[in-house]
């Protein structure tokens, strides 16, 4: 069982330094039976319920708020009571907890009982020894978390969420708006949201427009649940039920509201299921799963080998217990103490530098998934293209320029209140204000994915009120029946729709997204307007917008596809601009998949169709996801790059999510990764780290591997024909703390460009493939050793072992130092490739130390000789031959399987 839970207890030791989501890739719940309400206690329920009944002036009184919101000073005096709107598992560990984090894994634990064993029998240098293997791998391990959390605190800082919060000016008493830290939030603050919002805390809704909420992340719904100011029911016993309170952890889909925190950090619905329910993922990414199964590669090979040690040693020599002391040397030999610090320092390294290039990281171990990723799928706008949308055209039905139709559009961009796009802001800056006074805003029937157009109401006198939609253009033919022409209104009739079609086709073709505007006049009337309102509207014309492509683009792709990357495109857009878009930035776009076609196909026949289609569009938020999905059921690591609401289901969906820091709050939380500059040229810059991060991993793991495997080779050897032990138990832990030490500096070598030009993934077959092929190399050259040592030097009885086992001990060493430099790079060594000067100061060192402390005093305490001057001749003719032996395998290996 200890070592059945390494992988987990390292993966979890790694998510210490990554800021938490606040929505999980996995909801909370899921493998919880039952509703969450089973899992909070009734004080919180109560707590819900009572302030769903609560009044308005009841809340101000209750929370000490005001309607013009709190005054700094108030919320700061709050917050000393409150705390910061954290969760339990958002505040950061106390060192004393994080320092047993670092000791508590497999590896110390058994190196500490062989060295209770070793205190036991009264070996007090062996029991030091190990001492200070286990300190320096836990110091060490700790020193490089405490930085990478430092690091990746920046880092989230960078790119924190804010709230739009109601601050009153306690001088004039006037209410004004400010974005504040999510994490300063108060019981009693009055937050403003509105579509793309994430709900910060748990809050009660004061005044509400159409307020849908996605509850997904708590309950499992999968529609949203509209909200409103009032119960509409009564007060139900589940406060998940409530119409009035929305809750942290759940987002807003469409509509505007004004709402009060009721509840901040582990006192919210969210905080309290944190703190009772232990989180699974069961579905791990690709770095996850490929680290356990490399993991347990190593793992198994130690369970098998070091019995196998025992028997040989306790059955040749006949002394049981020394050949267990040995046997257990052998196991700690074999186990690789420092992964968990070379993995968290070599992610660390990799999100410090990737945040100089504008990359912030969330998440460490997305990093390797970024190296990894062979899929990019991406939106069209600001990504391909400028994000600089300018109103190009405004036109009538017939494509004759229209003065009525800006205006109409002006009106219906500058009274909704909802998540104003680039096409809103085009249109405010392309529209004339002058007539907005002649008009009074009524109400608004907010945008949403599914009807794909919004509308407003105005009042332009006291008898009648008109209706403003603008849209996609399919879903705004649905609901016109007539045509303003010349003046005139006339029936929409099969010949003018051909003609609307005709011409709007052409301004797609050109690279414009068109947008349809049309209106309809009703009575007035006090109730509200809503979705079937919108029907029987007139068509007034379009508006037509340019989204040129950056120029940037195109050598950006060009980039990507040489790194083994494919990019896809999946937009929501017309497919025509879609398809002219990618031609003009060199995106090979034949065929075009729409989301319609989608519908019709199951998820086999949309795999078969997904490999050879680059271009998806009019797609939903459902048809992003369910791509990224079938591209990951065959095998790709996909990556997704979006900013907006609809693409959140895909963010979460794929390997790793990329967003932007201006993306809307719900995007840029279920990403992974968050650019400061949305350009694919960042990208291909982040996937060369990934794959440099992931390269000096594999480094690691290859190097302990194949070395473990030869000196375990050679062990055996040596034990079933030597009348004494190769190696004391003591030279063993002796020769792998000094190893250890030295892999500090892996982190920051330098990788060849061939290994960075396509995505590399964990492949514990190669890795084991690896390790039987260059293992025994090394054996090779410790047998030439020890038939040096017999019959050279006449190290050949049991009074001469120490002699013997100094001379194994040094070439050892010596090799396995050596080892490094071979197998970092498939060139060769020092004159093709060289390591960093921080990997090559560190094996110096390693040489120097190994060869020095058989000369300086300690030598006889760690029952180590000074080796003949005549040995080293020898010794430099071995380390020579078994670099040219290891150059020539390498060669062949590379020839018949690659080298990742």
């Amino acid at each position: 069982m200890m070592f059945k839970n390494f992988t987990s207890r390292l993966l979890t030791a790694l998510s210490r330094n990554l800021p938490r989501r606040l929505v999980r890739r996995d909801p909370m719940l899921e493998n919880v039976p039952g509703r969450a309400a089973q899992a909070v206690p009734a004080a919180m329920a109560a707590h819900c319920q009572a302030c769903a009944r609560a009044t308005e002036d009841q809340l101000y009184l209750q929370f000490a708020s005001h309607p013009e919101g709190l005054t700094a000073q108030e919320a700061d005096a709050i917050r000393e009571v409150s705390g910061l709107n954290q969760t339990g598992d958002q505040q950061p560990a106390p060192w004393w907890l994080h320092l047993w984090h670092c000791y508590r894994n497999p590896f110390n634990l058994l190196l500490t009982v062989l060295g209770l064993v070793s205190y036991a029998t009264d070996d007090l240098t062996a029991a030091l020894v190990i001492g200070a293997m286990v300190f320096i791998s836990t110091f060490m391990h700790f020193i490089q978390e405490a930085r990478s959390n430092k690091a990746a605190d920046a880092l989230k800082a960078m790119v924190s969420n804010t709230a739009t919060v109601l601050r009153s000016d306690a001088q004039n008493g006037r209410s004004e708006t400010a974005e504040v830290a999510i994490s300063q939030l108060v019981p009693g603050d009055l937050i403003k949201l509105s579509a793309g919002d994430m709900i910060p805390a748990d809050l009660r809704i004061l005044s509400a427009k159409d307020l849908f909420i996605s509850q997904a992340a708590l309950t499992g719904e999968s529609l949203p649940v509209e909200k409103h100011a009032w119960e509409k029911k009564p007060i139900a016993a589940d406060p998940l039920e409530l119409n009035t309170l929305c809750f942290m952890g759940t987002n807003v889909v469409s509509g505007t509201a004004i709402a009060m925190v009721i509840a901040t950090g582990s006192k919210t619905w969210f905080g309290q299921l944190a703190e009772r329910v232990v989180q699974e993922d069961t579905q791990p990414n690709a770095f996850q799963a490929g680290i356990s199964k490399v993991s347990w590669l190593l793992i198994r090979f130690m369970m098998v080998m070091t019995p196998v040690v025992l028997v040989i040693n306790g059955y040749t020599k006949g002394d049981w217990w020394e050949a267990a002391l040995f046997a257990l040397s052998v196991a700690v030999g074999l186990t690789p103490e420092m992964l968990p610090m070379i993995v968290t320092s070599t992610l660390a390294k990799g999100a410090v530098k990737l945040s100089r290039q504008k990359v912030i990281v969330k998440r460490l171990d997305a990093i390797q998934n970024f190296g990894a990723m062979d899929i990019l799928c991406t939106d069209k706008t600001g990504t391909l293209t400028q994000d600089k949308i300018v109103l190009e055209r405004h036109t009538d039905v017939l494509g004759v320029t229209s003065d009525d139709v800006l205006h109409l559009a002006w009106l219906n961009s500058h009274y909704q209140t909802g998540l104003k796009n680039l096409l809103d802001v085009a249109v405010l800056e392309a529209g004339d204000a002058s007539g907005a006074h002649n008009s009074l805003k009524v109400d608004e029937i907010p945008f949403d994915f599914d009807r794909r157009r919004m509308s407003v109401v105005v009042a332009e006198n006291d008898q009648n009120h008109r209706l403003i939609c603008k849209g996609a253009l399919e879903e705004m033919l649905s609901i016109c029946t007539l045509v303003q022409l010349n003046g005139e209104i006339v029936p929409l009739t099969d010949v003018l729709l051909g003609r609307i079609r005709r011409i709007t086709d052409d301004l797609n073709q050109q690279g414009l997204r068109v947008v349809a505007v049309a209106h309809k006049v009703m009575p007035s009337r006090t109730q509200g307007y809503g979705v079937t309102d919108e029907s029987s509207l007139i068509l007034a014309g379009y508006i037509a917008f340019l989204d040129p492509p950056k120029e940037s683009t195109a050598p950006a792709l060009e980039a990507l596809q040489r790194k083994g990357v494919t990019v896809k495109i999946l937009t929501g857009d017309n497919p025509l601009v879609a398809r002219k878009v990618c031609k003009d930035v060199g995106l090979r776009a034949e065929t075009v998949l729409i989301g319609s076609d989608i519908d019709v196909l199951d998820d086999l026949q949309l795999l078969h169709v997904a490999r050879e289609t680059t271009v998806f569009a009019k797609l939903t938020p459902m048809h992003k996801e369910r791509i990224v999905r079938v591209l990951r059921g065959e095998g790709h690591v996909v990556g997704f790059m979006g900013d907006g609401i609809n693409d959140a289901p895909a963010l979460r969906a794929a390997d790793i999510g990329i967003s932007v820091d201006s993306a809307v709050d719900i995007a840029k939380e279920a990403a992974d990764i968050i650019l400061l500059e949305k350009s694919l040229m960042v990208l291909e810059q982040g996937v060369t780290e990934g794959r440099r991060t992931f390269a000096n991993m594999l480094k690691y793991i290859k190097m302990t591997a194949s070395s473990n495997f030869g000196n375990v080779f050679s062990v055996l050897v040596a034990s079933a024909f030597l009348p004494f032990l190769p190696m004391l138990p003591l030279h063993l832990l002796i020769q792998n703390l000094i190893y250890d030490v030295s892999q500090v500096a892996i982190p920051f070598d330098n990788v060849d460009e061939e290994q960075l030009a396509k995505p590399q993934r964990w492949n514990a077959g190669d890795i084991g493939r690896f390790m039987v092929f260059f293992g025994p190399i090394s054996s090779v050259f410790d047998i030439l050793t020890f038939s040096l040592m017999w019959w050279v030097f006449k190290a050949n009885t049991v009074e001469a072992q120490t002699l013997f086992q100094s001379g194994w001990f040094i070439e050892g060493l010596l090799s396995q130092t050596l080892i490094v430099h071979m197998i970092r790079t498939r060139k060769v060594p020092f004159i093709q490739s060289r390591a960093s000067w921080p990997l090559c100061i560190m094996t110096l060192m390693v040489v120097v130390t190994g060869i020095a402390l058989i000369y300086s005093p300690v030598a006889g305490f760690l029952q180590l000789q000074a080796l003949p001057l005549s040995y080293f001749p020898w010794l430099i003719a071995i380390l020579a031959g078994y670099m040219v032996l290891t150059q020539c395998v390498k060669g062949w290996f590379v020839r018949r399987y690659g080298w990742q």
